[in-house]
């Protein structure tokens, strides 16, 4: 098995990310109000590699570390919510395609990564489409939802369960093939663009499909053994410590003009004590999910398969990072008064909070079944997507 691969790109990809800062946060207000992002936002971010982050080195791309993920969507976040949502969906469902698909397929769709001629892989992963065998592929109907960054994807991603033997593939097929429903009306993480889209009776190759649960890369390193639900808890831990942070600043900004006013409620000790708290918090559940992922790295570099218990620890750190920005913004909300409800930063990200804090990946029933595992409910149990079986 290969070492894990961690990119030298990395402080460079992050030095560009970071200059479109400005671009990013100009930028929101209209995204938002139009949909989708600016052409400047979307084409700078793709240029700065924030999608090339997650290819496979062997095709060209830069191939990062987890926590180099992990960090590099945190950023994006933090400069617009929406915009690093979006990266985080493309990277995620692209970079998995590139390195799950069969060499001949991922050849056609990623032929030339370094000069930026290749699919962009837009979908939805939970819930099922059908997949009716025919000679050479299947012929596939399904709706699906939540199709985050579809404006800007040439593909979609999406799950498939092939009919008699009941298998889950996910297929990769031009976005010209399915048909869009314009229904992305939302209060929050509106320039997303995450429509839901269908087919009836539309041929997909065999080799453009693959195993869902898949942990064997055919293209790419170590990274790709985690597998698909891991590979996409990566950002959206990512998404959730950014927006966090930019929360927390965001009301540190609003009060220090108030402070020392008559009757400024950010002048009590309790507005204090919340402040604190809520640092206190955040930077808890980043460090332990960067610990998390720190192990897993380590496992994966020494060639080992995951444990349960690691598995278990990826999706408990997630939704903790989850759980964490929401009280954050509780509190944001609590203290930031009026420029709470002003259209502005805070608003924007409050509402792109509660939107994003919905996904199924930190839901109840994940949590759940942690505390099963955790508990010793089922100590023989092991990680199917998002379920625990025995």
């Amino acid at each position: 098995m290969t070492a894990l691969h961690v990119s030298p790109e990395f402080p460079s990809v992050l030095r560009r990310i970071d200059g479109l800062g400005e671009v990013l946060d100009s930028s929101a207000d209209a995204a938002e109000r139009r949909g989708n992002l600016s052409e400047d936002a979307a084409q700078g971010l793709l240029a700065a590699g924030a999608v090339r982050a997650s290819l496979p080195a062997s095709l060209g791309g830069h191939e990062f570390a987890p926590r180099q993920l992990i960090e590099m969507i945190e950023m994006i976040s933090y400069h617009d919510a929406a915009a690093g949502w979006t990266m985080m969906a493309l990277q995620h469902i692209t970079g998995t395609t590139a390195a799950y698909l069969d060499s001949a397929a991922a050849e056609a769709l990623f032929p030339d990564v370094e000069r930026g001629d290749h699919a962009l892989l837009a979908g939805h992963g939970t819930r099922p489409g059908r997949a009716v065998p025919v000679d050479g592929g299947y012929l596939v109907s399904g709706s699906w939802q939540f199709a985050s960054g579809m404006a800007l994807a040439s593909h979609v991603h999406s799950l498939i369960l092939i009919e008699g033997s009941g298998e889950p593939r996910v297929l990769a097929m031009p976005k010209s093939q399915v048909t869009l429903v314009d229904n992305w009306d939302v209060l929050g993480l509106r320039a997303t663009n995450s429509i839901d889209y269908h087919c009836t009776d539309v041929f997909v190759p065999a080799e453009f499909t693959y195993s869902a649960t898949t942990t064997a890369p055919v293209n790419g390193g170590a990274v790709y053994r985690v597998g698909l639900v891991n590979m996409a808890a990566i950002g959206h831990t990512g998404w959730a410590l950014g927006v966090g942070r930019r929360l927390l600043d965001e009301l540190r900004s609003a009060a220090a003009p108030k402070f020392g006013t008559a009757g400024a409620a950010v002048d009590t000790a309790q507005f204090h004590a919340e402040y604190a708290t809520a640092e206190a918090a955040l930077r808890s559940a980043r460090a332990w999910a960067v610990q998390v992922w720190q192990e897993v790295e380590s496992t994966l570099d020494a060639g080992e398969p995951q444990s349960t218990e690691q598995d278990t620890m990826i999706r408990l750190a997630l939704g903790n990072a989850t759980r964490t920005a929401q009280e954050v913004g509780r509190a944001v909300h609590r203290w930031a008064g009026t420029a709470a409800i002003r259209r502005g930063p805070i608003d924007r990200y409050l509402r792109d909070l509660g939107t994003g804090s919905q996904h199924i990946t930190s839901g109840q029933v994940v949590l759940q079944n942690c505390g099963k595992w955790l508990s010793g409910a089922q100590p023989r149990a092991r990680w199917q997507f998002l379920d625990l079986v025995p």
